[in-house]
């Protein structure tokens, strides 16, 4: 007959396996990469899928503080500045807000991997207040998988990661709140058709990715509400990448030329970016590319935005051939285009328009421009030559822009320009509000005239 008193000890043994059991399990659970599928949520996947290409950005800045006066002993006093970057291409090419870097003597940038390196100012839109840095790193870097702000709906899940308040790779989430709203958050920066959020954007968090639920990019966050409480705001993702590829085509015209203008971009667009013109005797007019063409890719680079087209030209030198696929009225095509180096046009001879602007201007006949621009404008002038330190370089104009206006006047022929700067009150116009054409576009800015400001970057 058993002992009674063995019971216990033998129910005992059963509860210590069993909880070694337990114990066991949980600790394969904890194990990396063994976490269950109920903790690996639409969320957490999203913001592993984006975290490699968000990188974190510090630096320096002097800032003067508000009502000093001219003259006063002053001079400021030196801040650390703080923000986030999105990598939108691998050889370094970094997208964050352009009051970020602005005025930051050295830019550093932390990857998510926790490597520091020193990047460069490329170029930057005041406007829209974006700007494009770059690091040099002999790896390629992953980049940010891109959404499309075009069918966002109020109360979808968002997620931002960014910088708040130095604390690197913070990830909050919320919902989108409201679409298409204008924000004034000073008197020199005004946001317009804006995503508002209720996943906390804080300090730092400027020029990080907002997120959907798929991981892709759809927004940039560029502000928050002060005083408000679950109030932030982020640029459409369409629109950020529309002026980024703008950047980028910056960034190369100082490496090579090709000639071909893009028309802009309206969203995504999966057959391809559209051909808007092509610059006369340029490589894109000697490959036999044409005005109407859609360029579906560029070697193995699909072209859904302009953006695409110019991160594909990026570190090309001249004399280096690139086949573009392109989609034609009578079908598919190859076009072989060999780019060129930038010409260098030598510098007219002294006049008003060259020594105040900055370009050199060439009448446009009136069947020519209406061809190109039909019911728009009057007529115009095409930007032939631009200094290169000069104020229309400054503000963005690049050869083959059409210039249609200056301050209050149109600018048909030579002899408006003319009248424009020789009129008594000139001086007080300045800087004097201009408007170009470029592709399907009507762009504006201010020249500031006859002032010589060191290029970007």
């Amino acid at each position: 007959m058993p002992d009674p008193a063995a019971r216990p000890r033998t129910f005992c043994r059963r509860i210590v396996s069993l909880s070694l059991a337990s114990l066991a399990g949980a600790l394969l659970l904890s194990l990396p990469g063994a976490a269950s599928e109920l903790r690996e949520t639409p969320i957490v996947k999203a913001v592993q899928r984006a975290r490699p290409s968000v990188v974190n950005i510090r630096g320096e800045k002097t800032v003067v503080a508000s009502g000093v006066s001219l003259g006063s002993s002053e001079v400021g006093r030196r801040v650390n500045g703080m923000g986030t970057g999105i990598v939108i291409d691998p050889h370094g090419y970094i997208i964050t807000n352009h009051h970020v870097v602005d005025g930051v003597r050295q830019i550093q940038v932390t990857l998510a991997c926790g490597r520091q390196c020193t990047a460069t100012l490329m170029a930057h839109d005041s406007e829209t207040d974006l700007a494009v840095i770059k690091i040099d790193l002999p790896d390629r870097l992953p980049v940010i998988s891109m959404g499309t702000s075009s069918d966002l709906m109020p109360g979808e899940t968002v997620v931002a990661v960014g910088n708040a308040f130095g604390y690197e790779h913070t990830v909050t989430q919320g919902i989108i709140s409201a679409l298409h709203r204008a924000v004034q958050v000073s008197d020199a920066q005004y946001y317009d058709d804006l995503i508002q959020t209720d996943a906390s954007i804080n300090p730092g968090n400027s020029g990080g990715p907002l997120l959907n639920i798929d991981g892709e990019m759809i927004g940039i966050n560029v502000a928050v509400r002060a005083g408000a409480q679950g109030i932030g705001f982020a640029i459409p993702v369409d629109k950020a990448m529309a002026v980024a590829g703008d950047l980028l085509a910056r960034c190369n015209s100082d490496q090579t030329w090709h000639g071909v203008v893009l028309a802009a971009d309206t969203g995504v667009a999966p057959r391809g970016v559209l051909v808007a013109s092509v610059a006369p005797k340029s490589p894109a007019a000697s490959a036999g590319l044409e005005s109407g063409d859609l360029i579906a890719a560029v070697e193995e680079v699909k072209t859904e935005r302009t953006l695409d087209f110019h991160r594909a030209m990026l570190e090309r030198k001249a004399g280096e051939e690139v086949r573009l696929a392109v989609q034609r009225a009578d079908g598919p095509i190859t076009v072989q285009l060999e780019l060129a180096a930038v010409p260098q046009a030598p510098e007219p001879p002294s006049h008003p328009v060259w020594d105040l602007l900055g370009m050199e201007l060439e009448a446009m006949s009136a069947k020519e421009f209406v061809r190109r621009f039909p019911g728009r404008y009057r007529g115009g002038l095409t930007v032939t030559s631009v200094s290169r330190d000069g104020p229309a370089a400054q503000q963005g104009i690049r050869p083959g822009d059409v210039l249609v206006g200056m301050h209050i006047w149109e600018t048909v022929s030579i002899e408006n320009v003319s009248y424009i700067l020789k009129r008594p009150d000139f001086a007080s116009l300045n800087p004097v509000k201009f408007y170009i054409l470029r592709g399907d576009e009507t762009l504006y800015g201010y020249l500031p005239l006859a002032v010589k400001i060191a290029r970007r970057g």
